[in-house]
């Protein structure tokens, strides 16, 4: 397709996807849940899992293959825009008095379903047709494991200010908690990725360039970001200006180097300083990466998943297995840490419950990962099902703990009356 002939195709199908996933997001809405996982479930139904299933000529118009690249590189604009604002949100949570509880927390939400996944990957070798080809089994062990540790912190963020849980202790500690454990694994993947190259050559960039981007942070990034949100011949337009360009430059760099764009913007968004300026600036891009261009990525993500993959036993076997580990090694872990840690019953069940929310951070991993060619199609299947089903289940957990906590003890039997 020319461009010419391509151009309408973007309008009509974005139109479609924007007017699509505020139709789920309002209907899921009615039940609790937030906008982006409304957004995550619209993506896949309209993928090959339900139009293309239904409708496929329907899909294959709205959808041709020629536009696949253009909603990538759209929704990377979007993703790049919200991993600044994520990275930025990241600051904004300091651990005070709890620092020793939100280490363990997040040790344990990390360690647990990394662990677990890479026995099962083990476990199921040979059996189940989940490695990429040319990928080791060490590498897809590692990513699975990987994927399977990450928690949705913006998402979680965004959970605990909608319900009214800024402040309190299980809110504060999920925030600590979540923000050290998604840290750590965007280095476990960025790491996973050098190697999964399988030459010394691209590893060595990915390490030499990362090191460099961290050091050119460490003794430049305040500064640089400072003077761009201070300086005084600058105008909104001019930081709003300055910060796009900023983001794409280490946007451009960190994919060139194999880190890939989602790390650079994140690392940009934590050292931008906490002025009035960037909070103007963080509050005009996050509506418009939110509102217009997620959508097309979670539909480009929709795109590749295929449930149809699961008609096979192998395969859906293992990925019930997978959020059964996902939920264990999540939930439990963190739920177990926090009452190690002399947590009250109350506090740590909500912690496990927000922390085993995946969302759109395990989906941004899991593109990642197929573009690096280490996720076949079958994995990336059963992997969006594990987000898809551990985020929608966090906010009935915390419903549910609510009415648990609310429901008044039962009465005392009265005592029988004594005839005089």
């Amino acid at each position: 397709m020319t461009p010419t002939e391509l151009a309408p195709r973007f309008f009509i199908a974005v139109a479609v996807i924007l007017l699509f996933c505020k139709g789920v997001a309002w209907l899921l809405g009615r039940a609790g849940q937030p906008a982006v996982v409304s957004e995550m479930l619209a993506g896949v139904l309209l993928g090959p899992s339900l139009l293309g299933l239904l409708l496929p000529q329907v899909q294959d118009a709205l959808f041709p293959t020629a536009l696949l690249p253009v909603l990538y590189v759209v929704g990377q604009v979007g993703l790049v825009l919200f991993m600044f604002q994520a990275g930025y949100a990241f600051t904004a949570h300091r651990v005070t008095g709890l620092a020793g509880t939100a280490g363990v927390v997040s040790l344990a939400g990390v360690a647990a379903p990394l662990a677990l996944g890479v026995l099962l990957v083990l476990a199921t070798s040979g059996v189940v047709p989940i490695r990429a080809e040319g990928t080791s089994l060490a590498v897809s062990a590692a990513f699975v494991g990987v994927a399977l540790a990450i928690t949705a912190f913006p998402m979680l963020a965004r959970i605990i200010t909608e319900r009214g849980h800024a402040g309190t202790r299980h809110g504060t500690l999920s925030l600590a908690s979540g923000a050290i454990d998604d840290m750590v694994a965007w280095i476990m993947l960025a790491v996973v990725l050098a190697f999964a190259s399988g030459r010394a050559g691209p590893a060595i960039v990915t390490a030499g360039g990362a090191v460099l981007f961290g050091l050119v942070l460490w003794f430049g990034g305040r500064r640089t970001t400072t003077a761009l949100m201070t300086g005084p011949g600058l105008n909104d337009r001019a930081r709003l200006l300055g910060t796009v360009v900023l983001l794409f430059l280490v946007a451009w760099y960190t994919d060139e180097i194999g880190l890939y764009a989602v790390f650079g913007a994140f690392a940009v968004g934590v050292v931008m300083p906490r002025t009035e300026n960037t909070d103007k600036v963080v509050d005009t891009l996050t509506p418009i990466a939110a509102t217009v261009f997620l959508p097309l990525f979670f539909t480009y993500s929709g795109l590749r998943t295929e449930f149809g993959l699961l008609g096979s036993l192998p395969v859906l076997l293992f990925a019930l297995a997978c959020v059964l580990v996902a939920i264990i090694g999540k939930y439990g872990a963190c739920w177990a840490a926090a009452r190690l840690r002399g947590e009250p019953q109350g506090v740590a069940l909500r912690v496990g419950a927000l922390m085993n929310a995946r969302g759109l951070m395990q989906l941004i991993a899991l593109n990642v990962g197929l573009e690096a060619g280490i996720v076949n199609p079958s994995l990336f299947t059963v992997l969006v099902l594990v987000a898809l089903t551990t985020t929608l289940m966090t906010t009935p957990l915390l419903s549910w703990i609510e009415r648990r906590e609310a429901r008044p003890a039962a009465a005392p039997t009265p005592a029988l009356a004594v005839s005089e």
